[in-house]
Parts: C-alpha cells; sequence; structure tokens
C-alpha cells in the first residue's frame, strides 16, 4: 500500500498549502480569528505531509551493521512526532487564539480589494467553501486508499489494526480538517447573523478541540506501533497452521511475532522437533517453513526457528493487537 499512501500525502499536501494560503489571506482581510486558526491549522498539515514523506523516505534505508533489522519503524516515529504537531501546533494554538477573540471580540472587518470594498463576511465565506472543495477532494483520495486496505473490516477497527500510519494519519487529518472546516463556516455566518462576534472565538476553540482529540487518538495509535505489534491474529494463526502441518513437529511451543515496518513482519517460532531427524531433515524443514510463511505473506521478511524441548519452553504469550 506504499503507493496509495504515498499519494495521497501528495494530494493532501498540494491540497492544505493551497488552502492554508487562502485563509491566512481571508484572515488578514478580515481579521477572523477563526480563519487564522484554521490557516495555522493547514500549514500545520501541510507540514506533516512532508514529516510523513521523510519518514516513509528513512524508513526504506536498507539494513545496516548498526541497524540489522532496518528502520521500518522511522515511519511510526515520524508519525507520533506528526500527532504532537497537530496537538501543539494546530490544536493549542487554535484554543488559545479563540480564548484572545473572547476577550477581545471584534466583527470581521471588510477588505479592500483593487480599490473595491468587500464584505469581510462574503470573503471569509468564499474562501471557506473552496477550502470545504479542496480538503473534500483530498479526504476522497486518503478514504479511496484507505478502503481499498481496510478490505471488509470496520473502519475504527481497520485503523486500529493498520500497520501503516502513513495512511491513517492522512485520513484522519483530512476529516478533522473537514470537521474544522465546518465549525468555522458556522462560527462565521452565525456570527454575522446573531450580530454576535463572541462566536468567531468559540468556533476557533471548537477547531483546537477537534484537532487536540484528533491528535490523543493518533499519539495512542502511534505509540503502540512504535513500541513493536504483533502481526494480525489471522496471520499468527496461518503461521501456526504451517508450521503444524511439517511432518517431524511434535508442538508449536510459541510463535512470536512483531512488525519492524508497515509491511516488515518478523517471525520467531519455537518447535519441539522429532529428536530422530537429522541435521540435514531439520535444514531442509527450516527451509520449507521459511518458504511456506513467505509465500503466504510476502510481508513475512525474516523467520527464525528455534529448536527446543517442549518441557523446557516458555509459554506462548498472547500476541497484542493494535
Amino acid at each position: 500500500m506504499a503507493h496509495e499512501s504515498t499519494s495521497a500525502i501528495y494530494t493532501a499536501a498540494g491540497a492544505n498549502l493551497a488552502i492554508a494560503a487562502a485563509k491566512f489571506v481571508g484572515a488578514f482581510l478580515t481579521g477572523s480569528s477563526a480563519m487564522l486558526a484554521e490557516g495555522v491549522h493547514s500549514i500545520v498539515d501541510t507540514t506533516n505531509q512532508i514529516l510523513l514523506l521523510i519518514g516513509m523516505k528513512r524508513a526504506g534505508r536498507p539494513a545496516t551493521e548498526k541497524h540489522p533489522f532496518g528502520y521500518g519503524r522511522e515511519i511510526y516515529f515520524y508519525a507520533f512526532i506528526v500527532a504532537l504537531f497537530i496537538f501543539l501546533g494546530g490544536g493549542a494554538f487554535a484554543i488559545y487564539e479563540g480564548i484572545h477573540k473572547l476577550q477581545h471580540p471584534e466583527p470581521s472587518a471588510d477588505a479592500t480589494l483593487f480599490g473595491h470594498q468587500i464584505s469581510g463576511f462574503w470573503v471569509n465565506v468564499a474562501i471557506l467553501g473552496f477550502s470545504v472543495l479542496a480538503e473534500g477532494y483530498s479526504c476522497y483520495v486518503a478514504l479511496k486508499a484507505f478502503w481499498a486496505e481496510k478490505g471488509s473490516r470496520p473502519p475504527l477497527s481497520a485503523i486500529r489494526r493498520s500497520k501503516d500510519p502513513a495512511l491513517f494519519t492522512v485520513l484522519a487529518e483530512d476529516v478533522a480538517a473537514l470537521l474544522g472546516l465546518v465549525v468555522a463556516l458556522a462560527g462565521v455566518i452565525l456570527a454575522r447573523v446573531l450580530d454576535m462576534p463572541a462566536l468567531d472565538g468559540w468556533s476557533s476553540i471548537g477547531i483546537g478541540l477537534i484537532l487536540v482529540g484528533m491528535a490523543i487518538f493518533l499519539m495512542i495509535e502511534t505509540h503502540g506501533l512504535l513500541i513493536g505489534e504483533a502481526a494480525d491474529p489471522e496471520l499468527v494463526a496461518a503461521i501456526r497452521a504451517v508450521v503444524r502441518g511439517e511432518r517431524g513437529v511434535h508442538h508449536v511451543n510459541a510463535v512470536l511475532t512483531q512488525h519492524l515496518g508497515p509491511s516488515d513482519v518478523l517471525v520467531n517460532v519455537s518447535l519441539d522437533m522429532d529428536d530422530d531427524l537429522s541435521a540435514g531433515q531439520i535444514e531442509a524443514m527450516v527451509e520449507r517453513i521459511e518458504g511456506k510463511l513467505r509465500a503466504r505473506s510476502p510481508d513475512v521478511t525474516r523467520v527464525f526457528i528455534e529448536v527446543q524441548a517442549r518441557a523446557g519452553a516458555t509459554a506462548d504469550p498472547v500476541t497484542a493487537v493494535a
């Protein structure tokens, strides 16, 4: 799914850059706090997409002597940094700006453009309308890529079990952005209709709370990936079935898996084998098992098989699921 993730990120970055420029122009011309908060949010999102691209690039580096298992977890680290950026750069700033606006409420100022006086209200509405269209398209691209990955699982369950933070982070950002735009649009319209400039500040606080909530959700998800998560239970069960199907295997003591990256699974299997097997037969069995596991899932990149008596083996731990 790397291609789909990259396409979604580039689309989101382009859309957010255009949206940020439009929002800052609107905030400068009208003095809208919600528009300023939304502009900062879009800049943060653009920076986040750049960070995700850097993370994906660094994660693709080959293994070295210092890092023998590769750099796959780089993407998890950068995804966690992105969540922090959303929390601090987007959510915290929007809440601060909203509180400042509540303390000093002012109606949106009219804008002068090419010598013509234009209502600040309509400037904000036009920019927010453009932003909804651009963000909607970005969200559609991310949602399409995510839908192709999730299969038959419910969306929330698919996010929690996904090992590709780049894709679900972009989708979460786009959803939060659309919700923020709706709140900003509602604040601008209600502030004008009800003649209550303070509503612009409240909408900015609402945007901040949306971003903080989304950031906390992403932190929780990426934290689990960063410290190491097991493969899906279906893959673990398939590994166990493949190993059990080999002649000469008395017992599968343990199947340990861990994602070293979105498409990089380490497998460690402890087996109790027939004591009468020769070294050559064991080597052939190990080679067959590795081949079957890699054929079952291309994400299985490293397989370690340990021959151990059942009595001396540790209990098979319960594998964790994202």
